[in-house]
């Protein structure tokens, strides 16, 4: 028979901790979330954010029609299989990404002032001042609730110094997330070392010892964790065992692309131990993530495809040359077609991460039922350098407090931020404003 068990049971081993999903034997998931929603459905709901560079096609991009029965672009066409979780935002802008009388520079503002509505200061010194992200307001309201506060991670690293965009700091167009005005937090970008801070708590000294022997952390919980099965039911175990497999597997892939040799392009230095297969890093950096949600390891995390101002090549999908360049396009079919191309690759990273948290059982629901996801870019049209008319969506369900599968068209100049402060009302964490926001976009519901 099934024993009821904490939903904030760890397995342990030797410098090792993981958490576990949601289970049967957990009891109703209402009694262990901390989140009330609209509905009245306690469930935890998770918030992401997903950030690509340089805008996007928005020929492709926007739907014709509003409403329920739009017919998906050719760039959202990989996201047909999440549809009903599908919200569509039409017309939100990002004033402080703007000049407002600065100069040149659109893409360290559009990066620094994307989460937090605040237009930094433009100065390539150390002297950096923008504003708290949106996902720090939540980290700091939610943070208590889990064991991370929040997961910083993506592809490019951060830059901390240097001049990268006309006279702003590298750490504006390399970092999305800001603990405080003055304080960025750079990313993660090494898979292996975003597992380790997700399920490892040993010292510097075990962590070694766990490299060098070169086991999986599954098999460092393993006692613990045979002791745990013989207290679950049937459905339980079942589940439980596809979690060790998804984490086993995750493991695998991490150790055979440390093994593998960098794909490095020419004046572009990757991440040490990242997998040189840039599809393959993104899709790690999915998982992980999902696996940081279903674990209630975190409720917030954000995930940066590619730093600001990115001239990265797509070779693997024919596009060789520089995705900076390309945005420039000048209106040239043959570049926009490229970028178009470009777009779909990431769109389809998205769905990948989209699809995975959908097949993630919660109970009656799945994780995407329980999550806002947003994708985004701080640019429209790389070309034009304008940040109003922004690429914008919001996958998930918000734990039953949006009504997604539309498309919705917001008046002009919209504030990008009211989509944030209505997100952050829904996970409990009621603020008057942040950044330039204006109010709450009521249309969500």
């Amino acid at each position: 028979m099934s024993r009821s068990i904490s939903r904030r049971t760890l397995l342990r081993g030797v410098g090792a901790s993981l958490a576990l999903p949601w289970l049967e034997a957990m009891g109703p998931m209402a009694s262990w979330a901390n989140t009330t929603t609209a509905a009245g459905n306690r469930t935890p709901n998770r918030m992401a954010f997903v950030y690509v560079p340089n805008g996007v096609h928005m020929q492709d991009w926007t739907p014709k029609t509003e409403g329920a029965n739009f017919e998906l672009p050719k760039i959202l066409e990989p996201l047909a299989p999440v549809r009903e979780h599908l919200t569509v935002l039409t017309g939100l802008t990002a004033d402080k990404a703007r000049p407002n009388g600065d100069g040149a520079g659109d893409h360290a503002r559009a990066m620094a002032a994307f989460l937090t509505g605040a237009q930094p200061r433009k100065t390539d010194g150390t002297d950096i001042r923008a504003g708290v992200s949106v996902d720090q307001v939540a980290a700091n309201r939610l943070g208590d609730r889990t064991r991370l506060q929040s997961l910083e991670i993506g592809a490019d690293p951060s830059a901390m110094a240097g001049n990268c965009d006309s006279g702003y700091s590298c750490v504006y167009s390399s970092t999305v997330s800001w603990r405080s005005a003055t304080t960025p937090l750079p990313k993660l970008v090494n898979p292996r070392l975003i597992f380790d801070r997700l399920f490892a708590s040993a010292p510097d000294a075990d962590r070694a010892r766990r490299e060098r022997i070169r086991r999986s952390i599954l098999d460092f919980v393993k006692e613990d964790s045979a002791s745990l099965t013989n207290q679950l039911g049937a459905n339980d175990r079942r589940k439980l065992d596809e979690y060790f497999n998804a984490i086993r597997d995750i493991e695998v892939r991490i150790e055979r692309a440390a093994r593998m040799p960098a794909v490095v392009p020419p004046n572009v230095t990757m991440p040490n131990q990242a997998p040189g297969d840039y599809e393959e890093h993104l899709k790690l950096l999915g998982d992980l993530m999902v696996l940081a949600f279903s674990t209630d390891t975190t409720r917030v995390c954000t995930l940066v495809f590619a730093n600001e101002g990115s001239n990265r090549p797509y070779r693997h999908i024919n596009v060789p040359e520089g995705h900076h360049d390309l945005s420039h396009h000048e209106n040239n079919p043959a570049k926009q077609a490229k970028i178009r191309e470009i777009n779909c690759f990431h769109m389809r990273q998205l769905a990948y991460i989209a699809n995975k948290m959908k097949t993630t059982r919660e109970g009656d629901s799945n994780l995407l039922d329980n999550v806002m996801l947003v994708y985004g870019s701080g640019n429209s049209d790389g070309n034009r350098h304008n940040h109003d008319d922004l690429p914008i969506l919001l996958l998930g369900k918000g734990a039953s407090t949006i009504r997604a599968g539309r498309h919705i068209r917001f008046g002009r100049n919209t504030p990008l931020n009211n989509l944030w402060l209505s997100m952050l009302d829904r996970v409990e964490c009621q603020v008057d404003r942040i950044g330039d926001s204006t109010g709450r976009l009521t249309e969500l519901s």
